[in-house]
């Protein structure tokens, strides 16, 4: 049974539990007016999340049918394309039941190599894409066709395509005979945990779904309950009035789960200059810096608030608290205006650039192994440091455009950064986090400082059928999205790495003595 404890909870008051309490059976009706006349048209089509713990079962057969296919095939290697919402619930799913999958949310042609199975004719490619024309992995799908191919190999007996009834990819793929499974349509990307988005690669991977969707609806039936868990937790978060929550999963059976509550929350409620930012922080002695509340998911008596239930439990849960804590903070939970942007400036910068290749750019100060973008008239990587730590600012976002993975030292930079600065400091692999907190960027408060990390490549791989690379697309998604913030006269800061490694082992060292 999903449970929830800890001194949090007595920050809801009871306006703000007797406001969620009079709404709760109208969300549960899927009542698309909860959130006001501009969101009614997104929401009319977003509420089918709620009933995925009844309506996936009707996947189950499918998913029998799949499963038996690929044991015929003798697969033994699973590799999933996605962005957002189609990669961070499997991948929660992966790490909880110790299964093996291989996840591709970058554009980063270093980690793209590294992800290329070494038996290829036992690996199955699944490309999940709501819309199916996400570039990101409308790439993967053709750079992994042509790797097929290659191999004398074809490609209808190693992709697993799931998407929307009627995408472009939904017609390509079957134009092409591969497997493919329709997701609802009306089951919006950040809430599809328990739909093929989820299931379909759990699946695959050797997790039982009908675990996740049965416990799932057994939580989910005592969310109506006055004061039931989702409405406290929801109320908390609300009157806490912070906009930073800390989450962590270390010592939980939940490992990963913070990255997917981070997309749900920082996705759905970033908008109109509002919203909370969830930071995902290593464990309970992390550094967050300034004030946040801090959520773990098992008791070690150092958090605010302890979440406590098994993952199907978790997913519909934080599900229906996201809704509610829109609900409070009168934002629409179901559109990102502001990804739909950072792509529309991905697009422009590829169309201009000559060749495909990126444009080179007067960096503030450089040495041999990197390069920084900057207000800073420093002529020392300290100095520049410094003044980095010196930005007025409420938090501090670092945005890696390096490899999961390989670039592994990267993320040592969020507590570093949090415990110089004094300030909620997050961490997001680029261009992933573009899909998640990167709406809360630009939509939410405004009051972020944002430091890029970019760099050079070991190899780069070309993309089929386009006149750009991948390392041409990662420049393009990282430069893009530094021009959005930059014209909303936010603090922007570029590092760019010319020796990878080096380059973040010096700035790593640099900070400690600062």
């Amino acid at each position: 049974m999903i449970n929830a404890s800890g001194s949090a909870l007595d920050l809801a008051s009871e306006a703000t539990v007797a406001s969620l309490n009079a709404v709760v059976d109208r969300l549960a009706a899927k009542d698309h007016t909860l959130w006001g006349v501009e969101a009614e048209a997104e929401a009319s089509v977003q509420l089918n999340w709620i009933d995925l713990p009844v309506s996936s079962r009707a996947l189950l057969p499918e998913l029998d049918a799949l499963t038996a296919w690929a044991r015929s095939k003798e697969i033994t290697t699973i590799v999933l394309a996605g962005m957002g919402g189609s990669s961070l619930a499997p991948e929660v799913i992966a790490k909880t039941y110790g299964k093996k999958l291989t996840v591709l949310d970058t554009t980063d042609p270093d980690q793209i190599k590294a992800a290329i199975p070494s038996d290829l004719a036992h690996s199955l490619v699944v490309v999940g894409s709501k819309s199916g024309s996400t570039i990101e992995t409308a790439s993967h799908k053709a750079f992994f066709t042509k790797v097929f191919q290659d191999a004398g190999l074809n490609p209808a007996d190693h992709f697993v395509i799931v998407t929307d009834p009627g995408s472009p990819l939904d017609k390509s793929a079957r134009a092409d005979g591969l497997r493919t499974i329709n997701a609802d349509p009306n089951v919006g990307g950040r809430y599809s945990a328990l739909s093929a988005f989820g299931l379909v690669p759990a699946s695959l991977i050797g997790v039982d779904a009908s675990i996740l969707i049965d416990d799932a609806a057994a939580a989910a039936a005592t969310f109506t309950a006055p004061g039931s868990v989702a409405v406290k937790i929801a109320a908390a978060i609300f009157d806490k009035g912070e906009q930073n929550v800390a989450f962590y999963d270390s010592n939980s059976t939940l490992p990963g789960i913070s990255d997917w509550i981070e997309q749900l929350v920082a996705e759905s409620t970033g908008k109109n200059q509002t919203g909370r930012l969830p930071i995902a922080i290593e464990s309970a002695t992390s550094p967050v810096a300034g004030s946040a509340l801090r959520i773990s998911f098992a008791k070690d008596g150092q958090s605010d608030l302890t979440v406590e239930g098994t993952l199907g439990e978790q997913f519909i849960l934080w599900e229906w608290v996201t809704a509610l804590l829109s609900y409070s903070l009168r934002v629409d939970p179901f559109n990102q205006p502001n990804v739909t942007e950072a792509k529309e400036r991905t697009g422009a910068l590829l169309s201009t650039w000559n060749d495909g290749r990126v444009p080179k750019f007067k960096a503030n100060y450089e040495d041999d192994i990197l390069a920084i973008y900057s207000s800073s008239q420093s002529d020392s990587l300290e100095g520049q440091l410094r003044d980095l730590l010196k930005i007025d600012a409420h938090y501090f976002a670092i945005m890696a455009y390096l490899a999961r993975g390989i670039d592994n030292k990267a993320p040592e930079l969020r507590e570093l950064i949090a415990a110089k600065s004094g300030r909620g400091t997050t961490f997001g692999w680029g261009p992933r986090f573009l899909h998640s907190t990167g709406q809360f960027h630009k939509g939410g408060q405004h009051n972020g400082a944002f430091l890029q990390i970019t760099g050079e490549n070991a190899g780069d791989l070309a993309i089929p059928h386009q006149s750009f690379t991948f390392h041409t697309l990662l420049m393009a998604q990282a430069l893009g999205d530094g021009q959005a913030l930059a014209d909303r006269k936010f603090p922007v800061v570029r590092i760019h790495l010319k020796n990878r490694e080096a380059g973040l082992n010096s700035i790593i060292a640099e900070l400690k003595k600062i």
